[in-house]
């Protein structure tokens, strides 16, 4: 595997790529909008929500709590799964700041 090279970015610019890197796949994000509507969950509840096997959605549930957009604690057997306020703040405040420089730039683009 090459090496990234990620110390020679900031600490916003690999937080942001973190994040958006455990975002970047469908189940994930179907995750995240089980999780927006139901407010917690376990492993199981998605399971029965989503098309994929439990294996594959504890795999993603795993990318997600590493990267810091769950978190989990433990009900007796298993696991309650829900978002983490901190990292959509994070986004928001950096797309926020992104959308907001975009409209002020000038519409002559190439």
């Amino acid at each position: 595997m090459g090496i990234t090279k990620t110390e020679h970015f900031t600490d916003k610019q690999n937080e942001t790529a973190r994040l958006l890197k455990a975002l970047g796949h469908p189940a994930r994000i179907a995750i995240i909008e089980h999780l927006l509507k139901m407010k917690s969950c376990v492993c199981g509840d998605l399971v029965s929500e989503l098309p994929l096997a439990q294996a594959t959605v504890s795999q993603h549930l795993k990318e997600l709590k590493n990267a810091g957009i769950i978190k989990g604690t433990i009900e007796g057997n298993a696991v309650c799964y829900c978002l983490d306020a901190r990292a959509f703040s994070f986004l928001n405040l950096y797309f926020g700041g992104l959308h907001s420089d975009v409209q002020t730039q000038s519409s002559s683009c190439c």
